[in-house]
């Protein structure tokens, strides 16, 4: 489902725009625009429902207590109760839905960037080696990979995988050749041989892991050594992998350091996205009452993941599409989070303001400043 929605609708999203603006930095920015303003309505009923969720949830809690020692003896009574507090409030679940709704075309506008022509495309291939007199044991079940669009010219692309008839076992003394064909089941090569620039598309091919176990040509012809496991990498150029886009130096570039060196740009797409990750969550807690855990939470959070992603190996391409998609989050949320609640959230609202305001301008009580084991301590 991932590939048929990139293929049939992000790749010619992504071609509509980059025939407009010659540049694929300005194409992945629009695609990401656009796949995010079709997804709005499921991403503002998931912000909407969190936003209630946090004014609502203290009275839920509390009245859901309530209800199940009431009704402790009355389960029939005590789930009817908890019905109608749900249809009061609304249900923690309901913002799930359009978040799950709206996975696969995210996962898909992710996979698109991490392909071609954005970035170099890699076919990993596990096999395995077994000893020659056990071949006859095997039931050969022909292979073949998840396709990918490869980019040939910016409007030349096709639907490309890696096969191999008789499957990923083979006996000690079988040599096979790993195939790259169309979707069709055209030949990779002949496909290639029709373009004036092909040959900078033709796959390289390395033993990954388990180099002891078998080897292969330039060609993809495998030949095993011992019976093992190991794994295959073809890989094929990406045809703007190299193209840079404002101070981001290639779009397929992995990696914040190096051989040896830092890559800045890919430093401050983290860095930005680290930002506007942190500015979205803010956002999301504008006009509500303090809470001091989550907002240690909502700290914490944009660093950690900031951390990871200086170290994860993803695209810039990728990293420029995430700070976009954050950017867009944030405006969308600081949108919402200007519309009226209902009468009875905004009733609950307005009482927590003014417990906090409260609190804040009488100072703690005597019996608030109690340590939790001291007498009449509320802890």
């Amino acid at each position: 489902m991932i590939g048929f929605i990139s293929e049939k609708l992000l790749i010619p999203i992504l071609d509509f725009f980059y025939g407009l603006v010659p540049s694929y930095g300005l194409a992945i920015i629009a695609l990401t625009v656009v796949i995010r303003i079709a997804l709005f309505p499921l991403s503002a009923g998931s912000i909407r429902s969190a936003r209630r969720m946090k004014i609502a949830q203290p009275v839920m809690q509390k009245r859901q207590a309530e209800i199940k020692s009431k009704f402790s003896g009355n389960p029939k009574k005590q789930q009817e109760e908890l019905g109608k507090l749900m249809n009061e409030f609304g249900s923690p679940l309901a913002g799930c839905l359009p978040l799950i709704v709206q996975m696969p075309v995210l996962f898909a506008l992710f996979a698109t960037l991490r392909g071609s022509p954005f970035a170099d495309v890699p076919y990993n291939i596990n096999l395995k080696i077994v000893p020659q007199d056990q071949v006859a044991t095997i039931d050969p079940k022909p292979y073949t990979s998840p396709r990918h669009s490869i980019f040939i010219t910016e409007k030349a692309h096709y639907p490309v995988v890696a096969t191999i008839p008789n499957g990923t076992k083979l006996g000690t003394e079988e040599s096979v050749k790993i195939n790259l064909q169309t979707s069709d089941g055209g030949s990779y090569s002949e496909l290639l041989s029709n373009f004036e620039n092909g040959a900078k598309f033709q796959p390289t091919w390395k033993v990954s892991k388990g180099s002891e176990f078998l080897k292969v040509s330039d060609s993809g012809i495998v030949t095993p050594i011992k019976p093992g496991d190991a794994t295959i990498e073809a890989k094929i150029p990406g045809l703007a992998a190299k193209s840079g886009f404002l101070f981001i130096k290639a779009l397929g570039q992995v990696g914040f350091y190096v051989d040896g060196s830092i890559n800045w740009d890919i430093a401050a797409l983290v860095g930005a996205f680290g930002l506007t990750l942190l500015l979205s969550q803010v956002l999301s807690g504008q006009g509500m009452p303090a809470n001091p855990q989550q907002s240690t939470a909502n700290k914490i959070t944009p660093v950690m993941i900031t951390g990871m992603f200086l170290f994860f190996p993803l695209p810039a391409g990728v990293l420029l599409y995430m700070v976009v998609a954050n950017v867009f989050q944030a405006l969308q949320t600081f949108l919402l989070n200007k519309e009226a609640l209902p009468d009875n959230l905004q009733k609950i609202l307005d009482d927590q303001l003014l417990q906090k305001n409260e609190i804040a301008s009488t100072g703690p009580s005597i019996t608030d400043k109690r340590l939790p084991f001291e007498p009449n301590s509320k802890k």
